[in-house]
This record gives structure tokens, C-alpha cells and sequence, in this order.
């Protein structure tokens, strides 16, 4: 993985510890965003954690560059920024974590793990904001379509994506293998050709594909 933040206290502190961390191996440190996109570009992570605000290149614009270059490479948002605004614009620049800097070190490892296994993970202060956000959208024209693209098994698959629950609960649920899950995830995103798990969640919402009350 890949820590990119402009506080560097911070950022060397936080490469220490999550060097440490049973699972993971951080491959670099940059100080700005336009070095972060060179250093994802040139060692293609599986994880990149990169701050909202910082200079040259902002984390949102170096989330869509990196994502762009190495649309492998997930990116986990580590930032102060608890503005909805951000959270919107880091999901739908690819985002597929997005953490609050008061985050414990255990916290943020384990965010990594799970956004490299291909999951999101959101700080539960801003998961509530997110879905307000999501409540508050108009469907787009092309909802009906989307509709129709996505079989019953990938909405029954998104509908408890759009829950909360993880591959491995939603494969208890519909008593199905988590890879089989894994798969259906990874077909809605190219049919709905988005980049992340949120991204979908929000579009499913937009698209009043799913209920979240």
C-alpha cells in the first residue's frame, strides 16, 4: 500500500505503524498528490490511502488520476474533512473507503484489508450522511434501463450491499459461496460501469432500485 498526505508527522507516523500491521506492506510515502499519482503509477498498490486536501494535486484529483492509471489499485480517503461534499466527490472519483483522521491505527489497518479485498468501508459518522445524501437525489433518466440491465440475483445482491452487510453476510444470507458474491459485485459494477461498491449503493439509490428506510 501507499500513504500519500502532506502532514508528513502524520503520514511517516502512520507508514510506521501500518508497516507493522500483521498483513500489510507499505511500498511508499508521498507528500503531495501529483508524487502520489507518480509513486501509484510507477508501483501499482493494492491500496492507496491518500488525504482530502493537499498540494499540487488534491486527493480527489489524485483518486481519479490513480484510478485512471491503475483502475486495479483501490483508494481509502484518510482525511479531517467531514463535509458531505468531499465524501460525494471521493465516491464518485472511484473512493472506495473514505476514514476520518480520528480513526484508530487498528481501524484504518483494518480498512485496508478490506478495501483491497474489494469492499468499502466508511467512517460510521459519515456512512449516516452518505445515506441522507443518497435519500435526498432525484432518479436519473436512465433508471429504468439500469434496471433492466442487472439480473434478480445481482439487485438481491445490492439491495444487502446497500445494507451494509459484507460479502461474507450477504453470502449467508442468500446462501451462496462469497466468491459467487464477489463475481455478481464485480458484474454490476461493469454493467453500471462504475469504479466502487459505493458508487453503485448511491446509484441504486438514485435510481430507486433500493430502499434504505
Amino acid at each position: 500500500m501507499l500513504v500519500v498526505d502532506d502532514q508528513e508527522l502524520f503520514r511517516r507516523g502512520l507508514t510506521m505503524l501500518l508497516g507493522i500491521e500483521e498483513g500489510i506492506e507499505v511500498v511508499g510515502e508521498a507528500g503531495d498528490g501529483v508524487e502520489g499519482v507518480e509513486l501509484a503509477v510507477s508501483t501499482v498498490p493494492d491500496v492507496v490511502l491518500l488525504d482530502v486536501r493537499m498540494p499540487k494535486k488534491s486527493g480527489i484529483e489524485a483518486c481519479v488520476a490513480i484510478k485512471e492509471a491503475v483502475p486495479m489499485t483501490k483508494i481509502i480517503m484518510l482525511t479531517v474533512s467531514d463535509e458531505e461534499a468531499d465524501l460525494y466527490e471521493a465516491v464518485k472519483s472511484g473512493a472506495s473507503g473514505y476514514l476520518l483522521k480520528d480513526s484508530s491505527i487498528e481501524e484504518v489497518a483494518q480498512g485496508v484489508r478490506v478495501v483491497a479485498d474489494g469492499q468499502s468501508l466508511i467512517s460510521p459518522s459519515m456512512a449516516v450522511k452518505l445515506i441522507d445524501e443518497f435519500k435526498t437525489m432525484s432518479a436519473p433518466d436512465r433508471s429504468a434501463g439500469t434496471a433492466l440491465k442487472l439480473t434478480d440475483r445481482e439487485l438481491e445482491v445490492l439491495r444487502l450491499v446497500a445494507k451494509g452487510l459484507s460479502n461474507r453476510d450477504v453470502a449467508q444470507a442468500l446462501a451462496i459461496s462469497e466468491n459467487t458474491v464477489k463475481n455478481h459485485v464485480r458484474n454490476m459494477l461493469e454493467k453500471l460501469q462504475l469504479h466502487s461498491r459505493m458508487e453503485a449503493v448511491m446509484y441504486a439509490v438514485r435510481a430507486k432500485l433500493v430502499d434504505l428506510d
